[in-house]
């Protein structure tokens, strides 16, 4: 299922170079036992979960670190795979053991991190050098370098906005409600992450620690529920719209329907791609959901799914329209190295910002999506759930 580069992490078993590992080695700094820099990101792991790794993400470099860190700023910069992993490989994952509930002495350190609007200059005494090795995920790109932490001290005042400030002093707001309200002030998606992820939202008896994975798909899930509860409200739309984007080699076709809203997502990885870097065949992963919602997490997709829902809720949200929709994704062999979830966030949303291609019937978007794809799209519609419910539904104008 095109996991070995997640089981190998640099160690050969492919029998080849590893493209990541030697990304790392390329570009990791040379880093004493203690360092400084403007520390852009947290990261919360989920082994040992209630007892996990914690930690600081930090290049030796001050100033606007946000590029080593955030996808909104990649995908606008539309940087490389090449740029993104040497900011990855730059940074040192300074971590220490904590309890999600407990946390540890570090704990106020990070979420001071957590809570800032721009990365915060801080002072590292590490314990032992960092390591030369890496985590691959599907929700995150490459975290790199971890290294025990036995000190770290903020350099400066963290810059907080108001309604950061105000939301996670509120110990009488739920987490989901606290999240709506920043989106709302327009607070990114990856900071809410981080401050969701840092323990600093929710009511005062259920804070804790929120391994980052986990948080990831917690905002983009509660953000879209919460728009599609009005978007379940308004008229159809009147014709099948197309929309398409592209970065990193992840391909996009995002097909619109009249009808009341359900969403799928149907992934094609295809051969040379990160997740499936070996085999000859293309392995397909799907998800969806009735307009009644879904109950359980989309596990087959994972966190690109609500990336997706959150990107594609936001544009009806914006029209005031109501729609049925189906993603494709083709991740090519040119997706040879993981960069997050967030990247597919952003693309799906770049989809959005364009004017849509018009049709007067299925058919005809599909050969027009048929032309900017690789693969024929049979493979993803005659998978899909979707498309079999919209053929088999009366409309209004049949009675």
């Amino acid at each position: 299922m095109g996991e070995s580069c997640y089981l190998c992490k640099g160690k050969g078993i492919c029998g080849k170079p590893c493209r990541i590992l030697n990304s790392l080695k390329n570009f990791q700094p040379k880093i004493k036992l203690e360092f400084s820099g403007s520390a852009p990101e947290v990261f919360i792991g989920r082994h040992n979960y209630p007892e996990v790794y914690t930690g600081i993400l930090s290049p030796n470099e001050y100033g606007s670190t946000e590029r080593f860190s955030m996808p909104e700023l990649w995908f606008k910069e539309q940087a490389t795979i090449e740029e993104i992993m040497q900011f990855r490989s730059q940074m040192i994952y300074s971590r220490f053991k904590s309890n999600i509930k407990t946390g540890s002495r570090f704990l106020h350190v990070m979420q001071e991190i957590a809570l800032a609007s721009r990365p915060v200059a801080t002072e590292f005494k590490l314990k032992k050098k960092p390591a030369v090795n890496f985590s691959l995920d599907l929700h995150m790109p490459v975290v790199g370098n971890p290294a025990p932490l036995e000190k770290a001290t903020l350099e400066e005042n963290p810059k907080v906005e108001r309604k950061v400030d105000y939301l996670t002093g509120d110990y009488d707001i739920k987490a989901t409600g606290a999240i709506h309200e920043l989106y709302k002030s327009s607070i990114t998606v990856s900071n809410i992450i981080k401050i969701l992820s840092a323990g600093l939202l929710g009511l005062k008896t259920q804070r804790k620690l929120v391994p980052s994975r986990w948080a990831i798909t917690a905002t983009d899930d509660s953000i879209s529920k919460m728009l599609l509860e009005k978007v379940k409200a308004y008229p159809f739309i009147s014709e099948f719209l197309l929309f398409h984007a592209e970065y990193l080699g992840n391909h996009y076709e995002i097909l619109l329907m009249p009808s009341q809203f359900e969403f799928e997502v149907i992934e094609a990885k295809m051969p040379g791609s990160v997740w499936n870097p070996e085999t000859g065949n293309t392995y397909f992963a799907q998800d969806y959901e009735s307009c009644f919602g879904r109950k359980e997490y989309a596990s087959n997709v994972t966190g690109a799914y609500y990336a997706n829902r959150l990107a594609v809720a936001e544009y009806l949200a914006r029209i005031g329209k109501q729609a049925s929709c189906l993603v494709m994704r083709e991740a090519r062999q040119e997706y040879y190295m993981p960069c997050g979830v967030g990247i597919l966030r952003e693309a799906s949303r770049d989809a959005f910002a364009r004017l849509p291609e018009k049709f007067q019937s299925i058919q005809e978007a599909l050969q027009e999506a048929g032309k900017r794809m690789r693969m024929p799209t049979s493979e993803f519609t005659s998978r899909s759930m979707l498309l079999r419910n919209f053929k088999s539904q009366k409309r209004l104008s049949e009675f």
